[in-house]
């Protein structure tokens, strides 16, 4: 067979991200699709503390301990013809600035929702960013094994409160005990679902070409389900959206799947559509020109979205994720580094499978690879062939809600202490702040949810061996001061006592309040002090 040519190759990538509230079935989703494709050869049931297994896009003890996921596991398998990139998220909505970062190396988002709650808290934040970048979004109402609201106020639902349009592919025949299957509407198949008693199972679904009307559908739904299927498919096609693949791609109209991932039903169908529709790598904006840098363009180019410590416990290593934007990564390519204004050579390259990794001797834009970080790269960075300067858009730091004093138990291990510190903050994992002039042996940490400073001190514990206190602080905003138009004088502003002033770790003057009031009277008895509620760059 011949080798592929670069466009050839881009073409078959597909990378998206897969959103959900927690316990949609986000996790158990991407284990199938996983299962399907052959990547892996059974499931762990993500059921918390009581199940021997565990998700294989969960590596961390605590996500093993407690059934979610708290960072964002790469995944990458083949599937008729194309190179799947799958980014999952986590659900927790403590760990939402994770996700947000994630979204901006996805092309596409599958939205997991669950046919008994409908849209939930999380999901509408994640949606949100989403509808910023304007990406695809494919919609999977998950749990139709269990008792679902109808599908019509599920569809209505998601278009009211997400304000996005929707086109059933399939229709749901029942639910819960009295699910019987899908119609596929582009077939007019119906897929006919037989549970085994056994949630994870493996076996595939059956296929069933009958027409509506058909009196053997009567024997294989049943007259009801019949009957309310023929009425509900009569009322879609007359009513429904035209489909439109264009709306589709600019993320104004959702294709809407149901199934149920835990066993099975309408994962594979919903896979081979979603590959279909989903689009290939686009171009990405370089914010030195203006102008899109085509996937194709045969330079090198590409962003580290996340940065992980420790996934290797014996080696104590950092891996920076780069989404690759454009042309080919070869392994032992010499790479420019635009913030660090340096060469590097990309001696290694890794593939991800949660903690397993194998080593890459080429990947392509659209793909993920994890390269070796000696303490260089910082989350938004970018990389590009030698010779040519790319510098694509910063992600940004979100504004932590929660806030706590850090410090050692054992002052003599203040060196690991720091480093773990420094390193869980370059990760993304938290934000680490320190009052004006003072050092590191004591630190202020920002979290957007508070399960964050948990997995801070475990990950302190295990990978540093160093035990902290915590004590929780009664700051609730906080304001990066804008020093673009000139230096301030830090210690002259006029401010509450209840105001802190702190630096982050790239050197940043930020402010630390207690209320609305106290920022307010900053912003009024300080006329040129300029604040911002995000870190780095702005949407």
């Amino acid at each position: 067979m011949p080798s592929q040519t670069l466009a050839e190759q881009i073409a078959s990538r597909r990378t998206f991200a897969i959103i959900s509230h927690p316990d949609a079935g986000k996790t158990t989703l991407t284990e199938k699709l996983l299962l399907y494709t052959g990547t892996i050869q059974s499931a762990g049931s993500v059921k918390g503390k009581s199940s021997a297994k565990h998700a294989v896009s969960d590596w961390m003890d605590i996500e093993k301990a407690r059934g979610i996921s708290v960072t964002s596991s790469v995944l990458q398998f083949t599937y008729g013809g194309c190179c799947v990139n799958i980014l999952d998220t986590p659900g927790h909505q403590d760990f939402s600035e994770d996700t947000y970062r994630t979204l901006m190396a996805a092309d596409a988002a599958v939205m997991v929702i669950d046919g008994a709650k409908g849209v939930e808290a999380q999901t509408v934040k994640l949606f949100k960013v989403c509808a910023l970048r304007g990406i695809p979004i494919f919609t999977f109402v998950n749990k139709l094994d269990h008792d679902t609201r109808d599908p019509f106020d599920l569809t209505e639902e998601i278009e009211t409160v997400l304000g996005i349009g929707t086109y059933p592919m399939n229709w749901p025949i029942g639910s819960g005990r009295n699910f019987r299957g899908v119609f596929d509407r582009a077939s007019r198949h119906v897929l006919a679902f037989e549970g085994d008693g056994h949630a994870n199972a493996t076996k595939r679904v059956n296929e069933i070409e009958a027409e509506l009307g058909d009196p053997a559908l009567d024997e294989l739904i049943g007259e009801d389900n019949h009957r309310n299927l023929m009425d509900d498919i009569e009322l879609l096609d007359g009513a429904d959206h035209e489909f439109d693949l264009e709306a589709v791609r600019t993320g104004k109209l959702s294709p809407v799947f149901f199934g149920s991932a835990l066993t099975n039903f309408g994962v594979e169908p919903f896979l081979r559509d979603f590959l279909r529709l989903a689009p290939a790598p686009s171009a990405h904006v370089d914010a030195l020109t203006g102008e899109p840098v085509p996937a194709a363009d045969p330079d090198f180019s590409g962003f580290v979205f996340k940065i992980q410590a420790n996934m290797d416990k014996n080696h104590r290593d950092r891996i920076a994720f780069l989404r690759i934007c454009s042309g080919k990564f070869e392994r032992g390519m010499d790479a420019w580094h635009e913030q660090g204004g340096r060469k590097i050579k990309l001696a290694t390259g890794t593939a991800m499978m949660a903690d397993d990794r194998a080593t890459v001797d080429e990947a392509y834009a659209g793909d993920i690879v994890g390269l070796f970080d000696p303490g260089v790269f910082s989350i938004g960075d970018t990389l590009c062939r030698v010779g040519k300067h790319v510098r694509y858009a910063g992600i940004p730091t979100f504004a932590p809600e929660h806030f706590a004093r850090i410090e050692q138990v054992d002052t003599l291990k203040r060196k690991q202490f720091v480093k773990g510190m420094e390193e869980l903050a370059q990760e993304g994992a938290i934000q680490i702040f320190r009052e004006a002039g003072a050092g590191m042996e004591r630190v202020i940490a920002g979290a957007v949810g508070v399960l964050q400073f948990e997995v801070l001190e475990q990950r302190l514990s295990s990978e540093y061996h160093v035990e902290v206190r915590r004590s929780p602080l009664p700051y609730s905003l906080i304001r990066w001061i804008d020093e673009s138009t000139g230096e301030v004088d830090f210690r002259s502003l006029n401010l509450t006592r209840e105001t802190l002033r702190v630096e982050d770790m790239r050197g940043g003057k930020l402010l630390l309040f207690t209320s609305q009031w106290n920022l307010d009277w900053a912003v009024e008895h300080n006329p040129d002090l300029r604040l911002s509620e995000f870190g780095n760059v702005t949407f």
